[in-house]
């Protein structure tokens, strides 16, 4: 066998190993988070004072030792109802009051839950925490908790 036939077989060999290693994490299963049991729960407001005391002992509260987030459950009022550029529900959690909220961010599956919420409404969400709230030094202003993976667990209209 030539050595130009013995690298071109080594070569596919190396691509098809890196195809399926792709694929493999493509098709990782997804954490179903609402059906995770729940590690804490809080106020909005609470969730929010903690990472602006202190975020690194949040981070080290709320995520494992791989980096995945504890599943939280965040009672709040809405503040604010959007969409993002996926067409996903987010729903700001936030008294008139608080430096920053807890933005929630829905799923395509959870989106439909969202329907009959509205400002003013308090609600408890569950999901998981991508990022803790902090001050921006730079645009002197403060910013969210960000929450993904949400869903509504309870929900408490408005007048």
């Amino acid at each position: 066998m030539s050595i130009t036939k013995k690298i071109v077989i080594g070569l596919g060999i190396v691509i098809i190993i890196i195809g399926i290693i792709g694929a493999m994490m493509f098709f990782k299963p997804q954490r179903d988070v609402q059906n995770t049991k729940t590690d804490f729960s809080y106020q909005a407001s609470e969730i929010v004072n903690e990472y602006l005391t202190d975020s690194n002992k949040a981070n080290n509260k709320y995520l494992d030792e791989e980096g995945n987030s504890k599943v939280l459950e965040i009672e709040g009022l809405v503040a604010k109802i959007s969409e993002d550029f996926n067409n996903q529900k987010v729903i700001l959690l936030k008294s008139a009051t608080d430096k920053a909220g807890v933005s929630c961010t829905f799923t395509k599956e959870t989106n439909e839950h969202t329907l009959n919420i509205k400002t003013g409404d308090k609600i408890t969400v569950k999901g998981v925490i991508r990022s803790g709230a902090a001050f921006d030094a730079d645009l002197d202003m403060y910013e969210n908790v960000i929450l993904e993976k949400c869903d509504i667990i309870s929900k408490l209209t408005s007048k």
